[in-house]
């Protein structure tokens, strides 16, 4: 009788386990990718020095400013691209004020929308760059139930690159994203590109969404990837429609037929920076790698933005004209 009630008392604890688990795991699946309102706060820098913050949050009003003013000063039409799944995808689209050839698709983060790239397009469009910028799936006015992470969205970007063709049959396109927008980048990468494409600038992007997943529930909670991560990712599987594992930069980064710049701060926690060595290491194409000091997650641009974009001009430079 005792072992029956021992028997039972353990059954019980790992029922409740399970379902703990489940809901939890259900829970973890709809904070992390269901749709969001977007543009949420920013991510917390505390990795780096008082000086260093300082900079950044200085530099981060300043080209705010002035990319509000250049678009001002601009003609912004929104353009729309349908996805495979139906879903409408809405962007900006600044066309620059000659006939020319080059574009620059630019790709935001997670929870946030178009917004988050204007002092990229600033910085774009100054050297003659038709600008495209548009809300990826799940934040903003572009459809989608759910957060692509990267993974749904690099088909959405092979529809960006189509209309982009469809605007200019001659363009020239680079491909520029931070954090999960570099991460959509790097998976697009290894999708058939057509020609026109001709570099990709991943800025702070992770290798994969289960290896990000399991390093923020670390980080944070202190809680193994095991089982809650894999819980999750089967949630993902039924109601977003893609597994946490298969959404792989470092797998898609593997089959990119284009030169990649590789850009992170040395002081990054959040999408830790030993990934990008990893992601480095895996392209097979002409690539360069750039560190930034005492920059946090997706603060390198803002950092130091004279290094940022000289590098990121001269390395595009080699390949556009």
């Amino acid at each position: 009788m005792k072992i029956k009630k021992i028997i039972k008392i353990i059954a019980i604890v790992l029922a409740a386990l399970v379902a703990f688990d489940l809901a939890a795991g259900f829970f973890l699946m709809r904070f992390a990718v269901a749709r969001k309102t977007g543009d949420e706060a920013a991510i917390p820098a505390y990795s780096i020095s008082e000086q260093g913050q300082r900079i950044v949050s200085e530099n981060r009003e300043r080209l705010s400013e002035l990319a509000e003013t250049w678009l001002e000063a601009s003609e912004v039409r929104e353009a729309a691209v349908t996805a495979d799944d139906g879903a409408v995808m809405k962007g900006d689209l600044v066309r620059a004020d000659n006939d020319s050839h080059l574009w620059a698709l630019l790709l935001h983060g997670y929870s946030r929308t178009r917004t988050r790239v204007y002092s990229l397009g600033l910085y774009y469009a100054q050297k003659g760059y038709n600008v495209v910028m548009p809300d990826l799936r799940g934040p903003g006015a572009s459809g989608g139930d759910y957060i692509g992470m990267g993974w749904l969205d690099r088909k959405d970007v092979l529809k960006w690159i189509e209309m982009i063709i469809s605007e200019d049959s001659e363009a020239q396109i680079a491909i520029h994203g931070g954090s999960m927008g570099a991460a959509t980048a790097m998976m697009a990468a290894g999708e058939k590109l057509p020609g026109n494409v001709k570099a990709v600038v991943e800025d702070c992007g992770y290798t994969s969404v289960f290896d990000v997943f399991s390093d923020v529930l670390w980080d944070h909670a202190r809680l193994p990837a095991f089982p809650l991560v894999y819980t999750a990712e089967l949630y993902g599987r039924i109601f977003a429609g893609y597994s946490f594992s298969e959404a792989s930069a470092l797998e898609q980064i593997k089959k990119c037929t284009v030169p990649v710049l590789f850009i992170h701060g040395d002081s990054d926690t959040f999408v830790h920076t030993d990934m990008v060595y990893r992601l480095y290491d895996a392209c097979p194409t002409e690539k360069e790698l750039l560190i930034i000091e005492d920059a946090a997650h997706g603060q390198a641009l803002y950092r130091d933005p004279e290094r940022y974009f000289d590098t990121v001009f001269v390395f595009l430079d080699k390949y556009i004209m």
